[in-house]
C-alpha cells in the first residue's frame, strides 16, 4: 500500500457501483477470508475488507456475518459462494482498462486453468 494515498472507510453497500464491480472481480470467492482488524480512531476495533485502487485505499467496514451475507444476498455470486463467471467475464470485460485489476484477473484465470487441468487428470485416472 502506498502511505500518499487517501484511506476511504466505508461501508460497502455505499460504495460507488464500479467500484463493488471491481471488488467482487478481486475477491470472486467471496470476502470473509481477507478482513482485517484495525483501530478506528476512537479505539473501536473494526474488520474491513482491504481493497486498493490506483488513487484510494479503501478499508471496506464488515464483520465476517456481514460478509457472507453480502455474498449470500448477492445475485452476482451462486449458491457456494464464488462469482458467477458470466458476472466476471462481464466485469472483466467492463474493467478491463483498470491496471490494478489486470493481475488479479490474470491470477484468477490462471488459478482456473489449474483446477480445470487437475479436474481432467482425476477424470482421466478415474477412467483408466
Amino acid at each position: 500500500m502506498s502511505n500518499n494515498k487517501p484511506r476511504v472507510i466505508k461501508d460497502y453497500k455505499k460504495l460507488d457501483v464500479h467500484i463493488q464491480e471491481q471488488i467482487k472481480l478481486s475477491f470472486p470467492y467471496g470476502f470473509s477470508d481477507s478482513l482485517i482488524t484495525f483501530s478506528y480512531k476512537d479505539g473501536q476495533i473494526i474488520s474491513a475488507l482491504p481493497f486498493e485502487t490506483d488513487d484510494r485505499y479503501y478499508l471496506v467496514k464488515m464483520s465476517v456475518v456481514e460478509a457472507e451475507q453480502l455474498i449470500k444476498e448477492d445475485v452476482d455470486y451462486n449458491e457456494d459462494g464464488n462469482l458467477k463467471s458470466n458476472v466476471k467475464e462481464d466485469y472483466a470485460q467492463k474493467h478491463a482498462d483498470v491496471d490494478y485489476l489486470k493481475e488479479a484477473i490474470a491470477e484468477e484465470e490462471a488459478d482456473e486453468e489449474k483446477i480445470h487441468q487437475r479436474e481432467e487428470a482425476e477424470a482421466e485416472e478415474e477412467g483408466e
